[in-house]
């Protein structure tokens, strides 16, 4: 048995996986934009394949995607042109001072930040590269959703999906770190071809509401919106023009926080 991330490895199989045919995460995130005011220059840390960057400059937004895997950006600079395209670690960077009116972080991205130490680094980076007034909009997984949900967590979840021709089926087990704040994933694909099963491993930091808000407080912004849905991965899934809910109760949560204007 090989390890290895099937995924994230092959982008175009990740987005067979994951489509999002009309666009939904960039058109929810475009709608939080217009609705708190953001300018144009956004940055979208954790970009993956680029769909959502692409979306967001599609509608007007002068976009900068950014990830750590060199073969997402790949990808997206050959898929999804139109951003522009840089190589940046979501715990610690500097594209420039100011350098944006708005930080993007989708699926999830955010709980890849495992320890204090790297949330700390990722919201002080966004502080940097945001202009006073900018903002932070995210989208990620509740951990409050997982308290005393042990159902979740009990049974192994079996999955699978055809692309040219193979069939990928997956098995996903899914426990709690609870000293770590985790909630750690093991998913074991087989297809049906001769190739080898891969075993994939990720993890994720389960942050709660009133948690979240002290981090942001801290690096000195203000929570506009914090709450379980609408979104783009809800079920059911955010209609356009939405207000925004007030619950924080389903396994989504949906961020945007402004920056203090000095």
């Amino acid at each position: 048995m090989t390890s290895g991330n099937l995924l994230t490895d092959r982008p175009a199989l990740y987005e067979a996986r994951f489509p999002d045919s009309e666009g939904r995460a960039a058109r929810w995130t475009e709608d939080r934009l217009r609705r708190h005011g953001a300018g144009p220059r956004v940055l979208d840390m954790g970009c993956g394949t680029g769909r959502d960057a692409a979306g967001l400059h599609r509608a007007g937004r002068t976009v900068t995607g950014a990830d750590l895997s060199d073969a997402m950006l790949a990808h997206a600079r050959a898929h999804h042109p139109g951003p522009r395209y840089v190589r940046a670690d979501l715990h610690g960077f500097d594209l420039g001072r100011s350098a944006f009116d708005a930080v993007v972080c989708l699926d999830s991205s955010l709980l890849y930040c495992h320890t204090n130490d790297q949330l700390d680094g990722f919201l002080a980076s966004s502080r940097h590269a945001l202009a006073p007034g900018g903002l932070l909009v995210a989208e990620m997984r509740n951990g409050a959703y997982f308290l005393g949900r042990t159902g979740v967590l009990e049974r192994p979840v079996v999955d699978a999906f055809t692309w040219q021709g193979i069939t990928y089926r997956s098995t996903t087990s899914l426990t709690l770190d609870r000293a770590a704040q985790l909630l750690r994933r093991t998913r074991v694909w087989t297809t049906g071809d001769a190739s080898p099963p891969v075993t994939q491993h990720s993890a994720w930091r389960l942050l709660f509401p009133h948690e979240l808000r002290h981090f942001l407080a801290t690096h000195g912004f203000e929570v506009l919106e914090l709450h379980d849905g609408p979104g783009p991965r809800t079920e059911p899934p955010w209609p356009e023009a939405t207000s925004p809910g007030t619950a924080t109760d389903g396994d989504r949560l949906h961020l945007v926080a402004r920056l203090h204007t000095p």
